[in-house]
């Protein structure tokens, strides 16, 4: 199957040129960029000489693209951009999978509140927000565009919908504590990200509002039948790739450590990018980056009643171009694991 990839030159549609690049059953058949059209692969991103295939980077024309003869497209684009493409490739029969924020969001009016507005408000019933270990397979079936979950709630919502639907957990006073690397912010020039700026310093940013505090607690409810309000607290970290999310909340009356493991075994025992880790043994973004893995672990504390649950996840992978690779597996009917680690 031939597969394209529009906005190819940030840091998540690098990761996917060579993601896909290698994958035993696609053909990664144009990649496109407006600042670099004409260009080869190579010369943008030289970590991909000699496995490029002669590509060069192409103008991000959505009717172009619509008329071609590829299948599926990845948006890898900023939000409000990524709706305009999906608009032309979804009328044409395309399949597509956005990275951006545009149709993670159901209710138009949670988006408009967070994003401002929506420039194909149309096709939010045909799209679905797909988090592979969690969404019910009808999406298969259903999604016309399939919406990749954030890095952020991807740390969060992995580890907590198994415990709230197994009422281990309060939807109460949880309180998200996350670290982000730096690439998380996408490729751009800003003060804030330069390395004299980030190097031996971390920050939190987005306190009370974060972006993606709306999908996360929108999906929360979804999967879990009842509204969940959660203190989410970003931080930026100086490292280049990764997320790491520790979350206090109170155990349920009568719940255990065991009775927490069980409901993640339970959920994720058949999931080969759920890795489920003894616990007292915290997941380190060391470990993850450079996989499509999320690690897992969580402890009690008597003292407090709390438990306190930590994830790990490279924000490149899992929590953006290896999970949109995992879900077009599925979609395709492919191995989920083909062409990831």
């Amino acid at each position: 199957m031939k597969v394209g990839i529009v906005g190819a030159t940030g840091y998540s549609g690098e990761v996917l040129v060579k993601l896909l690049l290698a994958h035993p059953r696609v053909t990664l058949a144009a990649v496109t960029s407006r600042s670099q059209a004409g260009k080869p692969l190579a010369s943008v991103i030289p970590s991909v000489r000699g496995a490029d295939r002669g590509l060069k980077f192409t103008d991000s024309d959505p009717a172009a693209l619509a008329a071609g003869d590829i299948a599926l497209f990845f948006l890898a684009l900023p939000h409000g951009a990524a709706a305009t493409y999906a608009r032309a490739l979804v009328a044409a029969g395309k399949r597509v999978i956005d990275l951006s924020a545009d149709f993670r969001i159901a209710e138009l009016a949670t988006y408009q509140r967070y994003y401002g507005e929506h420039h194909a408000p149309e096709l939010l019933p045909s799209a679905r927000f797909v988090l592979p270990e969690l969404t019910p397979p009808a999406w298969k079936q259903e999604a016309k565009i399939v919406a990749a979950p954030g890095c952020y709630p991807t740390s969060v919502l992995v580890p907590l919908v198994p415990l709230l639907k197994a009422n281990v957990i309060t939807r109460e006073h949880i309180v998200v504590n996350s670290y982000s690397g730096v690439s998380g912010a996408g490729r751009k020039v800003d003060e804030m990200y330069l390395y004299v700026e980030r190097a031996e310093s971390t920050k939190a940013y987005g306190l009370v509002k974060h972006r993606h505090l709306a999908e996360i607690e929108e999906q929360l409810a979804l999967h879990t039948g009842a509204k969940t309000i959660i203190q989410f607290n970003p931080h930026l970290a100086p490292m280049r790739r990764g997320i790491a999310t520790t979350i206090t909340v109170p155990a349920a009356a009568g719940a255990t450590i065991e009775k927490l493991y069980a409901a993640w075994h339970g959920t994720y025992a058949d999931r080969p990018f759920v890795q489920v880790l003894p616990s007292g043994e915290t997941p380190d973004t060391a470990h993850v980056v450079g996989t499509n893995r999320i690690d897992l672990s969580a402890v009690h504390d008597p003292r407090t009643g709390n438990f306190v649950i930590t994830s790990a996840e490279d924000n490149l992978m899992k929590g953006a171009s290896g999970q949109a690779v995992q879900i077009m597996n599925l979609w395709c009917g492919y191995e989920e694991t083909a062409g990831l680690v």
